[in-house]
């Protein structure tokens, strides 16, 4: 068997990395002629030759090119490995750093995050954004999941994964007033109805917008938010009719005073646990993907049979 030197490669990749010997050496604490040295014994092992001169400049060669990919999958996973390690000291909490797309609502993260939080040891790190922004940190292993109202899109370079964790219906809410006024008669009664909807960056609104064409709906919409708290907030005021999961139903009332104005079973609200394929993966990940598997045979089994629309008073 043909053994690799492992201090040889690591030479080379700081080279190749940094662009520079030079720089390579300050960094590695190394005279140059010994990491110079070192990369010629590494080509020697290997048989081929890894650099080639450009002026002034050092340039990998194609086989340089390929070896340094290689290189630096080997070393990005050692750094994974001590970088999950430390994160897991025995008697204190776990680092959880997740990503929570803009568009999801504030109460389903927290359904879907609590879980975790309150059976393992872990200490959570939320941050938000569009969900693109997301997705490149969690390639970099800067996130240990991605919440998105949408899986990985085919299209973007990552390998990962994207798992179902909630899967509800759709409900109208407003004030007592709204919801007294436009429950009767519905959907018919949205007709011109005051309305807070998401942007159309949502999965949520591009399926309401196709819901208000099937029903002939045309309702007045009164504003667009990307945050769904923020316009929880407006309709708390008496602004307009809003909709939101089922699953959040009680929260939403207990919180906000809001009523329930009529379930919409048939728009459906998908929420997905989105991950890169790692060696070590974390354990308040799984713990996530299982509870939420579990909540969702319960959510769907107090939910109304496909196709109906009941109202709520």
């Amino acid at each position: 068997m043909n053994w690799l030197n492992y201090h040889h490669l690591l030479y080379f990749w700081m080279v190749a990395r940094e662009g520079s010997i030079t720089r390579a050496c300050e960094l590695l604490h190394l005279a140059q002629p010994t990491v110079s040295s070192q990369i010629q014994a590494l080509e020697r092992s290997l048989g081929t030759q890894l650099f080639r001169r450009s002026g002034r400049s050092l340039v990998l060669t194609d086989c340089g090119q390929l070896v340094f990919q290689y290189a630096d999958e080997i070393f990005n996973l050692g750094s994974e490995l001590v970088e999950t390690l430390k994160s897991r000291p025995e008697g204190r909490p776990v680092k959880l750093t997740v990503g929570i797309a803009d568009v999801v609502p504030k109460l389903v993260a927290y359904r879907l995050l609590a879980s975790a939080v309150n059976d393992h040891a872990v200490n959570l790190v939320c941050r938000e954004g569009k969900p693109d922004r997301l997705f490149a940190e969690l390639a970099v292993h800067g996130l240990d999941l991605v919440i998105s109202d949408s899986p990985l899109n085919p299209e973007i370079q990552i390998k990962g994964s994207s798992d179902l964790l909630c899967e509800c219906g759709t409900a109208l809410f407003g004030t007592p007033t709204l919801a007294q006024r436009y429950a009767e008669g519905f959907p018919a009664s949205l007709n011109g109805a005051p309305l807070l909807l998401p942007t159309r960056a949502s999965s949520l609104r591009r399926d309401l917008d196709q819901w208000f064409e099937d029903q002939a709906i045309r309702p007045l919409i009164r504003g667009e938010f990307e945050d769904s708290a923020l316009l929880k907030v407006f309709a708390q005021a008496g602004l307009g009719l809003f909709f939101a999961p089922l699953v959040t139903s009680t929260e939403i009332q207990r919180q906000f005073g809001i009523m329930l104005v009529a379930q919409i079973p048939t728009i459906r609200e998908r929420y997905y646990a989105i991950s890169v394929q790692r060696r070590l993966q974390h354990p308040a990940v799984a713990a996530i993907r299982q509870s939420a598997r579990a909540s969702i045979d319960r959510v769907n089994s107090l939910s109304d049979p496909p196709g109906s629309i009941q109202p709520g008073v």
